[in-house]
């Protein structure tokens, strides 16, 4: 694990002077993916000084799956990439920060054409086989002369170990880098999970996140890995929101080289098989770590929201709820004020459009009551509840009395640094 000195040294390069109060304490040491190398570069995108392009090259016979936006005006990367996930199989991957490469017309698909072609010649993959994401500014067209030359000399200096060297490449108003891992056994032999993330604004998933990759040695089919990252999706990366707006550009991908074969372990080609429990789990861990990364890196947060909905007609309706109260500006900013206004949650549940009974409604802010049935708690005490509302960790659940549908999500605080990096962002 790398120390909180070490974190400020790591992101000196990033976009942000001020790391964010929710970063972590530590990171952990990203062990190599057998199957997996790496290297990063700086192309001058938008940054200075810092690295913004990721190669990533797997080995022959990696299967492949990815969730991408449900936008109707996508990236022309995101296009790229779905058409490309049809092979089910996948040799490199290019991510590059500062430019999004979304709507940007016919140029745009030039670019990832150009892009895919350039890593296609110099590692001898099929431009099928190349995953292309882009982050940072829409509409500004990017020219893929800037970077395609560097493919080459990244190819030659790829290595397994360069895991912390991507999770920074991809930032873009991050202010640290996000990372997660697991070591799990699967059919008697370990293999390992890897996944980085970046994102901090313009959150509201509803596919994946922002762009997050993920790496494993472990032997699985293409159709038996979209499965798993369908499964998991739902109430991790789309159970997470900073600002209720989804990104052209949300992009995750899992990879799987296989490697673990080698060392004797079975191909996994059923969603059943029973020796996939323990990955299953795992896997999920991962998303759900990089999923609540990004959240505690929502642009000029100071809290974590953590939004649970009991006692709904329905798990979708639950859900819907949780993402009104998550999504409202006016609870994010009586969190930010650090003031237990359950008056706002009130009426984010009312506005839903789900059903919701307002004289069975319980409200806690932690496990304080602050409402029951319709009424403010006859026990509420303004002292406790706002010295809770003080920490960095805010729960807010909501009872409704209707069914069994439950839900939780994920948000953070909106404060005024959240409209100063915003308003400033193309300058």
């Amino acid at each position: 694990m790398r120390s909180i000195e070490a974190r400020e040294n790591m992101v000196s390069t990033g976009m942000s002077d001020q790391i964010s109060p929710l970063a972590p304490k530590s990171y952990p040491d990203m062990p190599e993916i057998d199957g997996v190398r790496i290297a990063t570069a700086e192309a001058g995108i938008k940054y200075k000084g810092r690295t913004d392009l990721l190669l990533m090259l797997f080995d022959e016979a990696t299967s492949v799956a990815g969730v991408f936006t449900t936008s109707k005006c996508p990236s022309a990367p995101v296009d790229f990439c779905r058409q490309n996930l049809k092979s089910g199989t996948a040799r490199a991957l290019v991510v590059n920060s500062g430019n999004a490469n979304a709507f940007t017309g016919r140029r745009g698909i030039e670019t990832v054409e150009q892009t895919a072609k350039a890593v296609s010649d110099v590692t001898g993959c099929g431009t099928d086989e190349v995953f292309i994401a882009s982050t940072g500014v829409i509409g500004e067209p990017l020219d893929a002369s800037r970077f395609m030359h560097l493919f080459a000399d990244m190819t030659k200096t790829a290595t397994g170990t360069r895991w912390n060297d991507a999770g920074r490449a991809i930032m873009t108003t991050d202010t640290y880098p996000k990372y997660a891992t697991r070591t799990v056994s699967l059919g008697g032999h370990v293999v390992t999970i890897n996944g980085i993330s970046k994102g901090a604004g313009m959150i509201a998933p509803d596919m994946a996140t922002m762009l997050s990759f993920v790496a494993t040695d472990a032997a699985i089919s293409a159709d038996v890995l979209q499965a798993l990252l369908t499964r998991h999706v739902g109430g991790t990366f789309n159970a997470v929101t900073v600002d209720s707006d989804t990104s052209t550009s949300d992009t995750l991908i899992l990879f799987a080289t296989g490697a673990s074969a080698k060392r004797g372990a079975k191909t996994i080609t059923s969603i059943d098989d029973a020796d996939l429990a323990g990955f299953d789990a795992a896997l999920g861990e991962v998303m759900k770590s990089l999923a609540l990364q990004v959240v505690r890196d929502g642009e000029g947060a100071r809290k974590q929201i953590e939004v649970t909905v009991k006692g709904g007609q329905s798990d979708v309706s639950a859900k819907r709820i949780a993402l009104a109260i998550a999504n409202s500006p006016l609870v994010k900013t009586a969190v930010a004020g650090e003031d237990a206004n359950w008056g706002r949650v009130v009426m984010a549940v009312g506005k839903a459009g789900e059903p919701a009974e307002r004289d069975l409604l319980s409200i806690y802010f932690g496990d304080i009551r602050v409402a029951h049935e319709g009424l403010r708690d006859p026990a509420y005490s303004e002292e406790a509840t706002s010295a809770y509302m003080k920490g960095e960790d805010i729960a807010i659940t909501v009872e409704l009395g209707l069914g069994e549908g439950k839900a939780t999500v994920w948000t953070c605080d909106l404060t005024k640094e959240y409209v100063a990096i915003n308003g400033d962002y193309r300058s």
